[in-house]
């Protein structure tokens, strides 16, 4: 079965005199498994499930990398870490590389962006440059209040954090709802979406909320929302645990060590990051209403997605940056009445093929350079692929990173990871460093790392087979330049 037989309505679905809008809904830090409708009977996200049920919900969802620019820059441009060089946080784009919103802006769409964007420079007028019209931003990170929209509009108001009221849960957040980013986030995209709604051209919006992203903080009354509600938590990681890993991840586990966290702080960390994802959900609930009284939504695709998951101390580990599948499998619906049928896929996707949906859907032209496939039409894929560059994390988040040529940064030589996951297997690979094999069917969890083991090292050499293939077939029209005119006089 093809994805255009799975994806697409029936022949006859009505067609429309102008292009779709798109409404793109981006969480940060999403767990999979946190929406009610990808089967978390505990968490309470009323509208996310709404919204699941008219849309194509992918079960089976892998970003490109498992940290926020590189993942983001991989939505944006099709393509992926290792070809559009964007590797780490807080470092520049390529300015020769074209993002969605320039492609939407050149296709005759108003565009815009609310919230984070991680952009570096973090700058409006940067982000202008690279195709937004209008911006507003929030990266939520204190060290980029001086570029803040938000942070304005808190200074301008006189709004000043004040010492929380005692109560159960240690996160409470110290402002109150109305003055929190996630609420300036859902207000000014429902001001932004009803601009553009009055507007002559269709709308590309983007709506970026920083939560349920760490600090686990979250404001009254959603602190006390998961009072009392004991949630499932990971069994603990040992030193012995961690150290049969490869030496990249032990580093990344042990550079802030919270494998030994009390138990009680951990699950009020649960109940927050749950709270967290309830309070956005309150948001896109307001940002869908308001939708629907534009008149626009039978003529807009709707989606949410995240640029990666949190371990929620699995594996010994709070954050990312690692191949587990809590941090590298996210949730992403896509919704348009009139093409994509409503229904949970279980098909692998990689977010690369976000941005090329986007493009058929509305009607632009394909692009060459993106190495993401259309979910209206490729056929399915056989694994999915993600990578990380790991000097960031074994130095604790500094930007200083102390490299030496032949020794590498902090003892690890070679810090470029590579993940690619079928079906039944997960090979993680860090060169001069081993690996790590999963067996997903009998082992999702992910406790049993079969790398080393000798009944399996014929699946070790296919999926390394598997992945060499690929990092050399990746890049080709990058490597086919347009100048090329085959046939042509030497």
């Amino acid at each position: 079965m093809t994805r255009r037989e799975i994806l697409t309505a029936p022949a006859a679905f009505a067609q429309t005199a102008t292009s779709p809008n798109v409404l793109w809904i981006m969480t940060d830090q999403h767990r999979f498994d946190c929406i009610g409708a990808n089967g978390n009977r505990l968490i309470r996200t009323p509208n996310l499930d709404g919204l699941a049920a008219r849309s194509r919900n992918f079960q089976q969802a892998f970003v490109q990398s498992p940290v926020c620019v590189p993942s983001r820059m991989s939505y944006f441009t099709g393509r992926y870490p290792h070809s559009h060089k964007n590797r780490v946080n807080y470092t520049p784009l390529d300015s020769r590389e074209t993002l969605a919103p320039r492609m939407f802006r050149e296709g005759g769409y108003q565009t815009g962006s609310v919230g984070k964007l991680h952009y570096h420079p973090p700058t409006a007028a940067h982000a202008r440059s690279m195709g937004w019209d209008k911006v507003l931003l929030d990266d939520g990170t204190s060290f980029r209040d001086d570029y803040s929209d938000y942070a304005a509009w808190v200074n301008v108001r006189n709004y000043h954090a004040t010492k929380p009221l005692p109560g159960k849960n240690p996160f409470r957040g110290a402002l109150p709802y109305e003055q929190t980013v996630t609420a300036w986030t859902g207000m000014e995209t429902r001001r932004m979406l009803r601009d553009f709604a009055g507007g002559t051209k269709p709308f590309f919006l983007h709506s970026s909320f920083f939560k349920p992203h760490a600090p686990y903080t979250v404001p009254e009354p959603f602190d006390s929302m998961y009072d009392g509600v004991e949630i499932p938590l990971p069994r603990r990681y040992t030193l012995d645990d961690i150290h049969k890993l490869p030496l990249p991840v032990q580093r990344q586990i042990l550079r802030r060590p919270q494998n030994e966290m009390d138990r009680t702080r951990l699950q009020w960390i649960y109940r927050s990051y749950y709270a967290s994802v309830s309070m956005i959900d309150k948001e896109i609930g307001l940002i869908l209403d308001e939708l629907e009284r534009s008149g626009k939504v039978e003529n807009t695709v709707v989606l949410l997605t995240t640029d990666h998951g949190d371990q929620l101390l699995e594996h010994g580990l709070v954050d990312k940056n690692v191949f587990f599948e809590s941090s590298v499998r996210v949730p992403f619906l896509l919704s348009f009445a009139q093409r994509v049928k409503p229904g949970k896929n279980n098909e692998l996707v990689e977010m690369v093929d976000v941005l090329p949906t986007l493009l058929e859907l509305c009607g632009l032209p394909p692009r060459k350079e993106i190495q993401g496939r259309s979910l209206l039409t490729a056929s399915p894929r056989e694994f999915a692929f993600a990578e990380n560059v790991m000097p960031e994390v074994i130095t604790n988040g500094g930007l200083d990173l102390p490299y030496v040529p032949g020794q590498g940064v902090g003892g690890i030589l070679h810090p470029d990871a590579k993940m690619i996951r079928g079906r039944r297997w997960k090979l993680n690979y860090y060169p001069g460093h081993g690996g790590e094999l999963y067996d997903l069917e009998n082992d999702p969890n992910e406790e049993r790392n079969l790398y080393g083991e000798a009944a399996t090292q014929s699946v070790v050499r296919e999926w390394k087979d598997r992945l060499l293939d690929f990092l050399i077939t990746s890049d080709e029209t990058d490597q086919i330049a347009p100048r090329w005119k085959l046939g042509s006089q030497a």
